[in-house]
């Protein structure tokens, strides 16, 4: 994790957005002093959110992999996480599998500033890490291999040509992506509160970072659940962790 830091205060300085300075009573400050204080709210900022960030994955990561393999034995728990420090993205992190079978968290350097507190970004490691925990990625491959075979099955029985049953093809793998995938967020954010409990922060909190992102509703083959329902599940497997479940 040493490289991350460097890496991480750089990257946030050069995308921060640095709120107005209102001058004191009396002269103006001269341009050079006005540029020196933005340039020290920007690092200051960028370094609180450099050790939060460390400071979060390296308490949640252990737990995250302890969680592994109590759940999934057989599995690779050997998370790796990883920042993507390219510019100009809107808040994100995901779940994935490295070439070497390892399980990777990513977060952006967009969603590492943009968190309120340690435990929303707690909250959010919890949750990427349930999501491989529960072997998501794998069943909704699988479930896109079986829309896809149904979806050009049919439309080569009723006689489609070469390029509609690609087509179709095509949209049964999305629609089989998309047929569990609001259960599987529900899940992530179960497993991903007790994660997120058992490291020592506060999943309920975590999650008010749901109320900050646009809610979804309850589109049909939508991907993400509506916001409220995943706070509601959070809050309830919370109560549960404390009371002893």
């Amino acid at each position: 994790m040493r490289w991350l830091i460097p890496v991480l205060l750089f990257a946030l300085s050069a995308c921060e957005v640095v709120p107005t300075v209102q001058p004191a009573p009396g002269p103006a400050p001269s341009p050079q002093r006005s540029e020196s204080q933005s340039s020290g709210v920007l690092r200051g900022r960028a370094e609180q959110a450099a050790r939060t960030f460390v400071q979060v994955v390296q308490t949640v990561e252990p737990v995250a992999e302890s969680e592994c393999r109590r759940v999934a034995p057989r599995m690779n728990c050997d998370f790796q996480i990883l920042v993507d420090d390219r510019p100009g993205q809107a808040p994100n992190a995901f779940q994935t599998i490295g070439p070497d079978g390892r399980p990777i968290i990513a977060f952006n350097l967009a969603l590492i500033a943009s968190v309120e507190n340690a435990d929303e970004l707690a909250f959010v490691m919890g949750h990427e890490s349930a999501h491989h925990i529960m072997g998501h990625l794998a069943r909704t491959q699988q479930n896109a291999a079986v829309g896809a075979v149904i979806f050009s099955g049919l439309a080569a029985m009723s006689g489609a040509n070469a390029d509609s049953v690609r087509s179709a093809e095509e949209f049964g793998a999305a629609v089989g992506a998309r047929s569990y995938s609001k259960d599987f967020e529900l899940e992530a954010d179960r497993l991903g509160t007790i994660v997120t409990m058992r490291a020592g922060f506060n999943a309920v909190r975590g999650a008010a970072f749901f109320t900050r992102i646009p809610d979804p509703g309850n589109r049909f083959l939508g991907t993400h659940p509506p916001n409220a329902q995943r706070i509601d599940v959070v809050r309830r497997t919370a109560q549960d962790l404390s009371s002893g479940m």
